[in-house]
């Protein structure tokens, strides 16, 4: 007889409590760190190569390539192949809708 074990991980989304507990400006400086998590820190973008590299240290580092190019031609509103800070918190709002009410 086979074990099937399961491997999944439950995930708890802790923003709306966030955004409950430091009220939309607080949530916004927030998401303005994450933004600054992932950027490269010579263009000030989220670039390809900055979200593969930072996407790691953060604990996503099974996000492919077609994964990461995808995300960032959803945000790319200007076309330059990268995500200002403007971008990234448009894409995290579409993303979540609960954000929206």
């Amino acid at each position: 007889m086979e074990m099937v074990v399961d491997t999944a991980v439950d995930f708890e989304d802790y923003f709306p409590s966030m955004v409950a507990r430091l009220g939309a400006e607080g949530f916004v400086m927030e998401l303005c760190n994450g933004f600054r998590l992932l950027m490269d820190g010579e263009s000030g973008l989220i670039t390809f190569e900055s979200l593969k590299k930072n996407s790691v240290v953060l604990g996503l580092d099974d996000m492919g390539d077609d994964e990461i190019v995808c995300m960032l031609n959803e945000g790319d509103l200007d076309g330059d192949g990268a995500l200002n800070q403007a971008e990234f918190c448009t894409l995290y709002v579409q993303v979540k809708p609960w954000v929206n009410g």
